[in-house]
C-alpha cells in the first residue's frame, strides 16, 4: 500500500538534460550538481551531476540550459486538502481570510454589505476564513449573520476548519428552523439557552453537514474549483502533496484532474477514519498521481477557537474574551474521541497495512494520541518497524513528547503557519510568553530525533513554501517580529522538511523527494539558490518559476483551462460531500 507507479508524462521519447546555475538534490551523497537527465517516456532520471556526466549517460539528448535559475526537487507538502480547499476558497466561494486580504472584521462586514445588494435574492452564499482572533470578530452565530443576510442562505466557514457559522435562512433551507438535528459523533452544535441552534457547528462531522448542501448550491463546476487549488499550490513549487480528508465520493473527481496531461500534483489519500469504507483498498488507473496512503483520525481540534487539547490556559484579556474562547485548560476535555474510540481504529485498521494520521494540536492531546499509538503499535507487533504513523500540527507539544514520538518511530509533520500568522498573538497575548514564545517548537522536533515536514493546512493559510522556509529559519512572523529565536532551525533542515522528510511521510520518497537516479523528474525551478539570500527576505529575493512532473515542463493556464472546458454535471456531487455516522 506504499509503492507508486514511474510517472507516465505522454508520448514523448528520448531523453532531455537540464542544464541550470546550480542543482540542489538534496542528496547527501551528492548534494550539487549542474546538470540531470531523464529519459522523457518514463519521467525516471537517469544520471545526475556535470553535464559531460549526463551526456555520457544520455548519448543524443536534448539540452535545454535553464540559464541563472536553480533546480530542487519538487517542494512536497504531505498535508492538505486540495479538494475542499478548492471548493471552499475559489470562485464562486469568497475567501476572506486576513492573509488574502481581509485583515479585519470591519472589511469582511463591508463585503457583507456589498455582496449581498448585488446578487440575486436568495441565491445562497459561501465564503470561508474568517478569524476571530486576528480580524477581531464578533463570534458570528445566527444573529451577527441575519443583520448582513436576512433571507439569503449564507454560511462562513471559520479560517480553522473546525467551525463553522450559518444564519437563520440557512436554518430554514435545511428545515431545521422545524427540527433541529441532533450532534454527530466527532461533532456539535451550538444552541441558545432554550435548546435551539445558534447558528455554530463545531468539528468536520457537523460543519460538513451544513456545509455540504451550500456548497452544491453555490459551486456549478467543483472540479475547476480543485483544479484552481491544484494551480495555486503549483504556482508555489509544490508537485507531491496529499488530502488528508479524503471520502470515496472525491475520488472521480481527483482521478479526472489526474487524467489533465498538465496536471501539476501527485495526490497521497488519507482516508477519514468516520467513513465505513476507511480501509478499502483503492485501485486507481494513475497510481503515479492518485494513491491511498492512510487513514485520518481526529485528537482535538483548534487553537484559534478554544478547542485544542492544552494542559495550560488562554490569557484573560480583550482579544481572547472578544473571540469569546474558553480559558481552560480544557484538558482531555477538549478530545473529539475517547481512548477507547480512538485504539478502536487502529485494532480494525492496523492489521491492513494503513499508515495512521492524527490531527493534534494541543499537548494534553499529544499524549493521549503517543499512549493510544504505543498500545497499538506494541498490539499489532508494529514497534521497531518502519511504519511511520504520523502526528499532524502540533502546536502546542513539548521536546519530552517529540522524544517519545521518536522513540516509537512516529513522524511529525508541522505547520509552520500557526508561528508565521498567530505568531504576534500566540506569544503574550492568547498564553503566557514562555509557551506562546515557543509555539510550533521545530527545533526541538529536530534535535529530538524526528525529520519533521511542513504543511499550510489549505486552506487554513495560503500554501507558500518559501515564507515557510524564511519563518522557521529566523523565527520571524508575518511582521517580521522575532519570537523563540531558540526554535529556529537551518536552511539545511527546513529545505529537507519540504522535500524529503515529507516525501517520507508520504512513502514516496523511493520516487521523489531527492534527485536521484531512479527517481522521477519531479522538479521546482527558482530564481534564486535560497542559500546565496539574506535568510529573512528568502521569501521575497527567491520566487518559483515553474514546475516539472516527471520531465514535463507543467503548464498551469493550459491546465486550468482543459478543466474549465470539462462539462461539470458528472462532478456535481463533489461540492457535497457524504456524512458518516460514526468514528
Amino acid at each position: 500500500m506504499s509503492g507508486v507507479g514511474a510517472g507516465v508524462t505522454g508520448a514523448r521519447e528520448g531523453s532531455e538534460i537540464l542544464v541550470a546555475a546550480s542543482i540542489i538534490t538534496m542528496d547527501p551523497a551528492a548534494p550539487r550538481a549542474d546538470a540531470i537527465a531523464f529519459d522523457v517516456s518514463s519521467g525516471v532520471i537517469t544520471a545526475v551531476g556535470s553535464l559531460d556526466e549526463c551526456a555520457a549517460a544520455s548519448p543524443g539528448a536534448t539540452v535545454p540550459r535553464l540559464r541563472d535559475t536553480v533546480l530542487l526537487p519538487g517542494f512536497v507538502e504531505p498535508h492538505s486538502h486540495p479538494f475542499v480547499s478548492g471548493v471552499m476558497t475559489q470562485s464562486p466561494a469568497i475567501w476572506i481570510a486576513p492573509s488574502v486580504g481581509y485583515p479585519t472584521w470591519s472589511d469582511v462586514t463591508t463585503l457583507f454589505t456589498k455582496l449581498n445588494a448585488e446578487t440575486p435574492a436568495h441565491q445562497p452564499l459561501l465564503f470561508n476564513g474568517v478569524d476571530r482572533l486576528l480580524q477581531a470578530a464578533p463570534m458570528p452565530s445566527a444573529a451577527v449573520l441575519d443583520r448582513y443576510f436576512p433571507s439569503r442562505p449564507v454560511l462562513v466557514a471559520d479560517n480553522s476548519g473546525h467551525l463553522a457559522y450559518f444564519n437563520t435562512a440557512t436554518m430554514a433551507m435545511l428545515g431545521w428552523d422545524q427540527h433541529a438535528p441532533a450532534d454527530p459523533v466527532g461533532g456539535s452544535y451550538g444552541r441558545t439557552t432554550d435548546g435551539q441552534l445558534d447558528g455554530c457547528a463545531f468539528e468536520l462531522p457537523a460543519v460538513m453537514a451544513v456545509a455540504g448542501p451550500l456548497m452544491a448550491a453555490v459551486v456549478t463546476h467543483p472540479l475547476h474549483s480543485a483544479a484552481k487549488w491544484y494551480r495555486l499550490m503549483a504556482s508555489n513549487g509544490i508537485t507531491s502533496t496529499s488530502d488528508m480528508t479524503y471520502d470515496s465520493t472525491y475520488l472521480k473527481g481527483y482521478e479526472a484532474l489526474a487524467a489533465v496531461a498538465d496536471c501539476p500534483l501527485r495526490l497521497s489519500l488519507y482516508h477519514v477514519s468516520t467513513s465505513e469504507e476507511c480501509g478499502a483498498t483503492l485501485e486507481s488507473p494513475r497510481p503515479d498521481m492518485v494513491r491511498k496512503q492512510g487513514i485520518k483520525l481526529w485528537a482535538d481540534g483548534s487553537p484559534w477557537i478554544g478547542t485544542a487539547a492544552l494542559s495550560f490556559p488562554y490569557l484573560s484579556n480583550d482579544v481572547v474574551n472578544r473571540a469569546q474562547i474558553p480559558l481552560g485548560p480544557a484538558g482531555t476535555s477538549a478530545m473529539n474521541y475517547t481512548p477507547e474510540e480512538l485504539t478502536a481504529v487502529l485494532d480494525a485498521h492496523a492489521p491492513e497495512g494503513w499508515q495512521m494520521s492524527f490531527h493534534c494540536n494541543g499537548d494534553a492531546a499529544f499524549d493521549v494520541v503517543l499512549d493510544v499509538y504505543e498500545r497499538g503499535l506494541r498490539a499489532h507487533t508494529l514497534l521497531g518497524t518502519d511504519h511511520r504513523w504520523r502526528v499532524e500540527h502540533l502546536g502546542a507539544c513539548r521536546k519530552e513528547q517529540f522524544q517519545r514520538a521518536a522513540a516509537l518511530g512516529v513522524e511529525a509533520s508541522m505547520g509552520p503557519f500557526q508561528f508565521l500568522f498567530w505568531g504576534d498573538l500566540l506569544d503574550g497575548t492568547l498564553f503566557a510568553p514562555e509557551i506562546g514564545s515557543q509555539w510550533q517548537a521545530i527545533g526541538d522536533a529536530f534535535a529530538a530525533g524526528l525529520e519533521v515536514s511542513f504543511h499550510n493546512d489549505g486552506s487554513v493559510s495560503p500554501p507558500d513554501v518559501l515564507l515557510n522556509l524564511q519563518g522557521t529559519v529566523t523565527r520571524t512572523t508575518r511582521s517580521g517580529t522575532v519570537h523563540g529565536p531558540n526554535q529556529a532551525v537551518t536552511l539545511d533542515q527546513a529545505l529537507r522538511a519540504v522535500t524529503v522528510n515529507g516525501a517520507r511521510q508520504l512513502f514516496v520518497d523511493d520516487k521523489v523527494g531527492s534527485l536521484e537516479v531512479g527517481k522521477l523528474a519531479d522538479f521546482v525551478e527558482l530564481s534564486t539558490d535560497p542559500y546565496t539570500v539574506d535568510p529573512r527576505r528568502i521569501a521575497e529575493e527567491v520566487s518559483v518559476l515553474g514546475t516539472w512532473l516527471g520531465g514535463r515542463r507543467i503548464d498551469l493556464e493550459a491546465f486550468e483551462s482543459e478543466v474549465a472546458a470539462m462539462d461539470p454535471s458528472p462532478h456535481q456531487g463533489l461540492a457535497k460531500p457524504r456524512q458518516h455516522a460514526c468514528c
